[in-house]
């Protein structure tokens, strides 16, 4: 038996719902630090049950369609993508959740410096995971690249607020405590750019049929 479009169409309808979930989850956490809006924090903790739900049932899906309908080709990489995707985009969201509960905690204190690259990280990595959500739907390989090669602007800019943070720290002490909470916060984002990166990776094999996994930027 074949895969019918509209079952595939299905799929990737509940694909592009968890990412939109996933991504909202990214933006609101941020948010909750920058703004300190402690129940925007916990707004973000409390909905990620809705993400984990969308993983267990795009599994089901797929591996349903996998043992009834016994896919080849192009069709089985589609299927084995939507399931790895939503592996990559359910940690991404545990990050989210990461980020929520340090702001939480940042947010009984006094704040100890404006917030400018964790903003910025944020924006970067929402914008990887739209587009390699696109990339995906559309079988975009060109976008699915593009999309790896920003993930070295991620690591710039965690290294950036770690040595900067680290100044902090040596300086004064008394925040050190705070300090380490936020290149938490920075590591949390930059591994949100490393998932989104190996959906894209993901992408280029489904449309492709090619492992990028582990080449250097100029091989891809």
């Amino acid at each position: 038996m074949t895969v019918r479009s509209i079952e595939l169409a299905h799929l990737k309808e509940k694909v592009l719902k968890m990412a939109a979930l996933v991504e909202i989850a990214i933006k609101k956490s941020v948010e909750a630090l920058v703004t300190r809006d402690s129940e925007l924090a916990v707004q973000v903790i409390k909905e990620d049950h809705k993400i984990n739900a969308y993983d267990v049932d795009i599994d089901e899906e797929c591996i349903r369609l996998l043992a009834l309908k016994q896919p080849m080709g192009k069709d089985l990489r589609f299927i084995t993508t939507a399931m790895k995707i939503t592996t990559d985009l359910e940690r991404i969201a545990d990050n989210a959740v990461n980020i929520a509960e340090r702001a939480i905690e940042l947010n009984e204190e006094p704040q100890l410096k404006p917030y400018v690259d964790i903003p910025r990280m944020s924006r970067i990595t929402q914008r990887m995971v739209i587009d390699t959500i696109n990339a995906f739907i559309n079988e975009d390989k060109l976008l699915a690249k593009d999309v790896i090669m920003r993930d070295d602007e991620i690591d710039d800019l965690n290294e950036v607020i770690w040595q900067e943070l680290m100044k902090v720290m040596t300086s004064d002490p008394s925040t050190i405590s705070r300090a380490v909470k936020i290149t938490y916060i920075s590591k949390y984002l930059e591994r949100i750019g490393d998932h989104a990166t190996n959906i894209a990776e993901t992408v280029v094999y489904m449309v492709d049929g090619r492992i990028i996994r582990h080449m250097t930027r100029d091989k891809i």
